[in-house]
């Protein structure tokens, strides 16, 4: 299945949850894609942030159900690992240009993460109009997000960071905002408690929640 870009932010509008999920156990990983597609969030960001990232990634991707990125991308050996292991989208914590510069030559979507105004325009420097907003709540979270959405009025945000089940629909409120990101959606942890029953129901909430607004 061949995507592109700006299939990625058109799907990501749409569907408005991006799960951050870091894999320690493969054996959760069906039932990460059983619940995934069930609740029609069809996106998951895979981090870096466990040496398991690249095999999850590798798995996620072979029924061509899901959407699936790397996370917590921090180098060019990472970017290049990942988008071998089936990434279609990267995202940095921070503006990485040799990341950044790779991704663009590779037709990959990248979010590049900022938090100021230097930052954005480093981004948009590059051309990239949709970036992650990253810690959010740490750095003025929906507040600043309204702020910076007026010198910056063309760039969309993706914020993570302190964003839950309590406030993800506020951000959603704010045309600024492309999609929220975070553990909170789904992790491996609320999946082995119950073999995913419990995970299973907290992201319906989520959803249906998206559907009522």
């Amino acid at each position: 299945m061949t995507i592109m870009t700006h299939e990625i932010y058109e799907q990501l509008a749409k569907t408005k949850l991006l799960p951050l999920y870091t894999a320690t156990d493969l054996s959760c990983l069906d039932k990460l894609e059983e619940i995934l597609v069930k609740n029609e969030v069809r996106f998951i960001e895979v981090t870096f942030r466990s040496d398991l990232a690249a095999e999850a990634m590798k798995q996620l991707s072979k029924s061509g159900e899901l959407t699936v990125g790397a996370g917590t991308v921090r180098s060019l050996a990472e970017a290049e690992l990942a988008v071998a292991s089936g990434a279609k989208f990267v995202v940095s914590p921070a503006v990485v240009p040799e990341v950044i510069d790779y991704c663009l030559s590779k037709n990959i979507p990248v979010f590049p993460g900022t938090a100021t105004p230097g930052d954005i325009q480093r981004a948009l420097d590059y051309g990239i109009k949709v970036v992650k907003f990253f810690p959010a709540d740490i750095y003025g979270g929906l507040k600043a997000i309204k702020a910076l959405g007026g010198p910056f009025y063309d760039v969309q945000f993706l914020p993570t960071g302190g964003i839950d089940k309590s406030n993800f629909m506020d951000y959603l409120s704010d045309a600024h905002v492309i999609g929220v990101g975070g553990s909170f959606i789904i992790s491996e942890a609320l999946i082995q408690k119950d073999n995913g029953k419990t995970a299973n129901e907290a992201l319906k909430e989520l959803v249906d929640l998206l559907e009522e607004r």
